[in-house]
């Protein structure tokens, strides 16, 4: 990929904060416990870590901002830079297509843990939206898991996981997220299915991005431009979070009925069509048939 550094006005930097905080009526546990959530949480796609901390909050933005010093490396600076390059690219890409909709976001970086508007949250719990607060929030150390554990390096890998999160926001400005959580209220049995194709039209909106930036020339504009073999990382790191593959290095088998974002080869497969097509109305994975 190649990008420019920017002034990181996407950026809102948690990094010094500490970890975890509590917000009022909740509980704090030792770390033992929180970690045991999280391992409960990865294993079963359930987030048991929000139950450390009920949010009562609103829709009303919430800012998270630097709280602390932050003592970094040049590594992890250029990282920064790196999201916040991303988010600004994403970000006008969406400006142009839903011209009237669309309204700017920002990436809360944060290490260890962090008391979002929508609950508890740590960093085994990966990338996340936020939609009380419209924020994305991100441990910069998940990047190095992609690539270690999961077996996706590559900056276009990281990219994608931005570009999915903000899919998300995508999704609250256009009422989809709503509509959705309504559908889970009123249907509860179907509420997993509907969260897989809530996941999986994110990550064809995160393909949406991919096709703008791999457009030729926006290097020169000072714009992401991606290179040879960026497709490819970004199609592996969508297979590598696949919920079966999840499962599978988790508890070792593999349990459908549990799915929140699809499979590897589903993730894959919505990703590619907003690549290939460029357009969000190549991602209603609400139509019938449209996650098998």
């Amino acid at each position: 990929m190649r990008w420019s550094a920017g002034d990181r006005s996407n950026i809102e930097d948690a990094r010094g904060g500490g970890g975890f905080g509590f917000r009022g009526g909740a509980v704090p546990i030792g770390l033992g416990g929180v970690v045991l959530l999280a391992l409960l949480s990865w294993a079963t796609g359930t987030n048991f870590l929000s139950l450390l901390n009920p949010s009562t909050s609103d829709d009303s933005t919430t800012t998270v901002g630097r709280s602390a010093p932050v003592s970094s490396s040049p590594a992890e600076e250029r990282e920064v830079d790196f999201v916040d390059a991303v988010m600004k690219d994403v970000q006008s890409t969406w400006t142009t297509l839903l011209p009237r909709t669309y309204q700017p976001t920002r990436v809360v970086l944060f290490r260890d843990g962090i008391d979002s508007a929508c609950g508890l949250a740590e960093s085994a719990t990966g990338p996340f939206y936020c939609p009380q607060d419209g924020r994305v929030y991100l441990d910069l150390g998940f990047f190095q898991e992609l690539s270690d554990r999961f077996g996706a390096p590559g900056e276009f890998a990281r990219a994608y996981v931005i570009a999915h999160e903000v899919g998300h926001h995508v999704q609250r400005l256009t009422g989809i997220e709503r509509q959705v959580r309504a559908a889970q209220q009123d249907n509860p049995s179907a509420a997993n299915a509907l969260s897989v194709r809530l996941e999986l039209q994110a990550d064809c909106f995160a393909g949406v991005w991919g096709h703008a930036a791999s457009q030729p020339g926006r290097a020169a504009k000072g714009e992401v431009e991606l290179e040879t073999g960026d497709v490819e990382q970004g199609l592996r790191a969508a297979a590598a979070i696949g919920d079966d593959r999840l499962q599978r290095m988790s508890t070792g088998r593999v349990m459908p009925d549990r799915f929140t974002h699809g499979t590897s080869e589903q993730r894959v497969e919505w990703f590619r069509r907003g690549l290939t097509s460029g357009s969000p109305d190549a991602c209603n994975t609400f139509g019938s048939g449209a996650t098998h």
